[in-house]
C-alpha cells in the first residue's frame, strides 16, 4: 500500500499528497500528449541553453552583469468581491519576487553552510508595467469579474472568450494571472510555448504577502513558478533521483513536504544532502531561501541573443506612456469614495456602479462622458448596485461622473 501511495504522489505532484501543489510539470506533460511538436520545442530550448553554457565555459569570460528588468502585468480574475485582491497585495508579490531573485531575503542566514557558496543573486528584477502594449498608461494591474468560480490547469483563465483575460504581448511582458483555484497553487507555461498562453497562473490564496495565510504567505509560490517560466525544473527532476539539468543542485529522490529543519539525504548525495531549501522544491514558504549559480546560468541563458526571452530586453513596458489620453473637460475636486466600485472593468455590454450600503446615492444623477468631456449617457441611480447598459458605446475609454451634494465621483473604465 505504501508503494501505491508513493506512486500516486509522484504522478500527481499537485494533489493533496504534495505540500506545494504546483502543476507545471503536469501541464507540460499534458501539452506534449496533445501536441507532439511540444517535445521538439522543449528540445530546442534545452539545446540552446546548453550551447550558451558551453560557450561561456569555452571563453572563460562572464562579462559585466547587468540587471534585467522585466515588465509585469497582473490579470486579477475574481468571482466574488473578496477575491478582488488589493493593489497592495499585488505590489507585495512584486516585492517578494525582487527580494528572492536578488537574494535580499532576510532568511539567507538559514541557507546551510555547505550551500552558501552556491547561492546566487539572479540579477533579475520585476516591475509592474507603466505602459500597455499600445503605449497607454497602466498600473500593470488588470481587474475583471468572471462567472468562473474556480480555475483549472486548462488555460481558460488566459482568454477573455472563456471568462478569463487575454495575455499582453508575451515578448514584452511577464503575464501573471491570479484567480481562485481548488486543487493547486499555480502553474507555469513552458519556455517557447504559444505566445497567448505564456506566463504563470497563481491561486488567489497564495499570491503576495498581504492577507495570505501560512504556509504560502511569503510570495514564494510565484517565485517558484517564475523559476519555471525561466526554464527551471523541479529540483528532483520530476522523477525519482531525476535530473533538473543543473550541475550544482544535488540529486534528490523526491519533493520535500512541509518545513524540515534537519539534514536529509537521498540518491547517495552524501555530505551535501538534499537541497530542500531551494525555491524549486515543494517546501513551505518559510523554509525555502535560495537559487543556485547553476540555476542562475540556466535562467540568464534565455535572454541571450537568439534565446526565447531575448525580446523582453527591448520591451517598452517600463517606459513612460507614449500615447496620451485627454482628461475630461471638468475635473471634479473630490475623490471617489472608497465604498464605490465599478465592475467589470474593462466592460463589454454592462457596467455595475456599486455603492454598497450608501443609500445617499439612490436617485442621484449619473453620467458617462468621453475623454473630451462630452456627455454621452445620463441616468439616475436606482439601486445600491446600479447597472448601466453600454451597448450604445463604441470601444474606448470613458468616465463615470456623479455627485450627491457632498461627494463627487470620477471613475475611468474601458469599453471593449
Amino acid at each position: 500500500m505504501r508503494t501505491i501511495l508513493f506512486g500516486i504522489c509522484m504522478l500527481f505532484a499537485f494533489s493533496v499528497c504534495a505540500q506545494r501543489p504546483c502543476a507545471s510539470s503536469d501541464y507540460t506533460t499534458f501539452q506534449q500528449s496533445n501536441d507532439p511538436s511540444v517535445r521538439e520545442q522543449l528540445n530546442r530550448v534545452e539545446a540552446f541553453i546548453r550551447s550558451q553554457q558551453f560557450a561561456s565555459r569555452m571563453t572563460g569570460i562572464e562579462g559585466e552583469e547587468t540587471i534585467i528588468r522585466i515588465p509585469v502585468v497582473v490579470h486579477v480574475l475574481y468571482n466574488t468581491a473578496a477575491q478582488n485582491i488589493s493593489d497592495a497585495q499585488v505590489k507585495s508579490q512584486i516585492d517578494a519576487l525582487n527580494r528572492d531573485f536578488r537574494r535580499n531575503n532576510a532568511d539567507t542566514v538559514n541557507t546551510p553552510a555547505r550551500f552558501r557558496s552556491l547561492a546566487a543573486d539572479i540579477k533579475i528584477e520585476f516591475a509592474l508595467a507603466k505602459a500597455d502594449p499600445k503605449g497607454r498608461a497602466t498600473t500593470g494591474i488588470v481587474r475583471k469579474q468572471s462567472s468562473v468560480k474556480e480555475w483549472k490547469m486548462d488555460d481558460k483563465i488566459k482568454f477573455t472568450a472563456q471568462g478569463g483575460d487575454d495575455a499582453w504581448d508575451s515578448r514584452s511582458y511577464l503575464n501573471i494571472w491570479v484567480g481562485p483555484m481548488r486543487s493547486l497553487l499555480g502553474y507555469a507555461s513552458y519556455v517557447g510555448g504559444p505566445a497567448d498562453k505564456d506566463g504563470i497562473v497563481i491561486n488567489t490564496t497564495a499570491f503576495g504577502t498581504v492577507n495570505v495565510a501560512a504556509p504560502y504567505h511569503l510570495g514564494r509560490t510565484a517565485v517558484h513558478e517564475v523559476g519555471h517560466w525561466l526554464g527551471l525544473k523541479h529540483i528532483w527532476g520530476d522523477t525519482y533521483c531525476g535530473d533538473d539539468a543543473v550541475g550544482d543542485t544535488p540529486k534528490q529522490g523526491n519533493f520535500t513536504p512541509g518545513c524540515p529543519s534537519t539534514f536529509r539525504s537521498s540518491c547517495s548525495n552524501g555530505t551535501d544532502g538534499d537541497m530542500y531549501m531551494n525555491y524549486m522544491d515543494f517546501t513551505d514558504d518559510a523554509c525555502v531561501n535560495l537559487f543556485t549559480n547553476g540555476q542562475k546560468a540556466r535562467m540568464l541563458a534565455l535572454f541571450n541573443a537568439g534565446g526565447p526571452r531575448h525580446a523582453i530586453l527591448s520591451s517598452k513596458g517600463l517606459h513612460e506612456p507614449w500615447v496620451e489620453e485627454a482628461p475630461p473637460a471638468e475635473e471634479p475636486q473630490a475623490v471617489v469614495p472608497a465604498a464605490v466600485r465599478l465592475y467589470p472593468n474593462p466592460a463589454v455590454s454592462e457596467l455595475v456602479l456599486n455603492f454598497d450600503t450608501d443609500a445617499s446615492w439612490i436617485g442621484k444623477s449619473v453620467s458617462i462622458v468621453n475623454q473630451h468631456g462630452v456627455v454621452l449617457m445620463t441616468g439616475r441611480v436606482c439601486a445600491a448596485a446600479h447597472r448601466m447598459n453600454l451597448s450604445s458605446l463604441k470601444p474606448g475609454m470613458y468616465f463615470v461622473l456623479a455627485e450627491n451634494g457632498e461627494q463627487k465621483i470620477r471613475e475611468k473604465f474601458i469599453k471593449l
